[in-house]
C-alpha cells in the first residue's frame, strides 16, 4: 500500500503500542511511523536523555492532539523492574494493542577474541531483551484474547558469516521464539510478526563497525545499507497485514536463497571470505 494512502487511512487511529528499544534507530523509526499513522506509543529504553529526545522527535509527527508519546526508562532485560512499570502504563492508558520488540545489539569480532561471557551478554540483550517484555504482556493478551507481538530478528539469523558467532545465534533464537508463540497463542487470537532487517544505518551499526573483522567490510561491499525508515515502513505494513515473516530490502531474497539453495549460499559465502582474505594480503593478521 502506498505511503500516502496509509497516512490518509490512519490505520492506527485509537490504537496504542509499546515499543521496546525505541530511543534510536529502527525502534524510534517504527514508533514514529505508528504515530504518523494515527497511533500512540510508549517507548522504552535505558537512556533517559535519548528517550526524551526521541519523544520530542516522535511528537512532531502527531496528527491529533489526542495522541500521546510516553517514555519508560528501564533495561528491558530486567523483569523485576520492567514489569511494574508496564503494569502501571496499562492501568493508566489501557492494554496496548501492539508490543514491538526492537531491543538488540551486535559487537562482532573474531572467534579467538571472544569469551563465554561475551556470548552470554549477547544472549541477554538480544534474546531476553525481547523475551521479558513479551512475558509481561502475554498474560494480558491471553485474558483479552487479542493483541499483536512483533519481534526484530536479522538477516544474520539465517546467513551466518565471520565475526557474528555471538550475534547470529541470538537472532535465530528470536525466530524460534516467534514461531513457537505464533502456534501456541493462535487460539487466543494473538498475532505474531517478525522482521529480518539487513544492514541498517543506525548508531548501533556504527558501534558494530568498530571491531568488525575487516573481511566483513569487504564481503558486504555489494550490499546496500538501508535507512531505519526503510525497515520501519515495511515492518509496520507487514504488521497491519498480520504477516508473520517480514523481509525488507534484500532480506527476502537471502531468506529464499538460504532455504532453497543452501549449498550454493554456503559455498558463495565461503568463497567471499577467501577473496576478502586474499585482498587483505598475506601480511594481514587474522
Amino acid at each position: 500500500m502506498a505511503k500516502e494512502k496509509l497516512i490518509e487511512k490512519q490505520p492506527f487511529k485509537g490504537k496504542k503500542a509499546i515499543v521496546c528499544g525505541a530511543s534510536e534507530g529502527i525502534g524510534k523509526a517504527t514508533a514514529k511511523e505508528i504515530v504518523l499513522l494515527g497511533g500512540s506509543v510508549c517507548i522504552i529504553a535505558r537512556n533517559l536523555d535519548k528517550l526524551k529526545a526521541a519523544k520530542e522527535d516522535i511528537n512532531s509527527v502527531k496528527v491529533e492532539d489526542s495522541q500521546f508519546v510516553e517514555i519508560i526508562s528501564c533495561d528491558a532485560t530486567d523483569m523485576e523492574k520492567l514489569k511494574p512499570l508496564i503494569e502501571d502504563f496499562i492501568n493508566k492508558k489501557g492494554l496496548p494493542d501492539y508490543l514491538i520488540n526492537v531491543v538488540g545489539n551486535a559487537l562482532p569480532d573474531y572467534l579467538e577474541n571472544l569469551t563465554l561471557a561475551d556470548f552470554k551478554k549477547h544472549m541477554d540483550v538480544n534474546y531476553y531483551g525481547q523475551l521479558v517484555p513479551t512475558l509481561i504482556l502475554i498474560p494480558h493478551y491471553m485474558k483479552a484474547k487479542k493483541g499483536h507481538i512483533a519481534f526484530v530478528s536479522s538477516a544474520a539469523a539465517y546467513i551466518g558469516i565471520i565475526g557474528y558467532t555471538m550475534y547470529s545465534p541470538t537472532k535465530a533464537a528470536i525466530l524460534g521464539l516467534a514461531d513457537s508463540l505464533r502456534n501456541e497463542l493462535s487460539p487466543y487470537n494473538i498475532k505474531i510478526s517478525i522482521v529480518f532487517p539487513p544492514d541498517t544505518d543506525t548508531a548501533a551499526f556504527e558501534r558494530e563497525n568498530i571491531n568488525k573483522p575487516k573481511e566483513c567490510f569487504i564481503m558486504s561491499e555489494r550490499g546496500r545499507v538501508l535507512q531505519p525508515e526503510e525497515i520501519a515502513e515495511p515492518f509496520i505494513e507487514g504488521i497491519l497485514k498480520n504477516k508473520f515473516y517480514i523481509t525488507p530490502g534484500e532480506a527476502g531474497f537471502l531468506w529464499w536463497a538460504k532455504r532453497h539453495l543452501t549449498n550454493y549460499v554456503n559455498k558463495a559465502t565461503d568463497k567471499e571470505l577467501r577473496k576478502a582474505r586474499k585482498k587483505l594480503g598475506k601480511d594481514y593478521k587474522y
